[in-house]
């Protein structure tokens, strides 16, 4: 059983926008009686796999979904998609394509 490393990157970032949701919901005071996180994104398994040089290998497109259900206004459910979408490191990280530096060190 090995982990796929799409999968552990789109459950990086479910686990920091619910995490993230739920700070700022407690900081605006944003009641949630109950919320689900989804996280899916388009890929060619043809560049991951190394089956075709030219095919880009990782994620074209990452969707993040969240339902919740709370007694808030459709203003205050934006502002918390807002501030969670601004605050979640993962999402951030993602959008901004922060450079990676490998190195071997022996």
């Amino acid at each position: 059983m090995q982990a796929c490393s799409g999968d552990m990157l789109l459950e990086a970032l479910v686990a920091c926008a619910g995490v993230t949701l739920s700070a700022v919901a407690t900081s605006l005071g944003i009641p949630i009686q109950e919320c689900t996180l989804r996280a899916e994104g388009d890929l060619d398994f043809r560049g991951t796999l190394g089956v075709s040089k030219e095919a880009p290998v990782g994620f074209k497109e990452i969707r993040l979904e969240i339902a919740l259900e709370s007694s808030a206004s459709a203003e205050q459910l934006s502002k918390l998609l807002e501030l969670t979408e601004r605050y979640c490191v993962v999402a951030q990280i993602l959008k901004v394509a922060v450079p990676v530096h490998a190195a071997y060190r022996p």
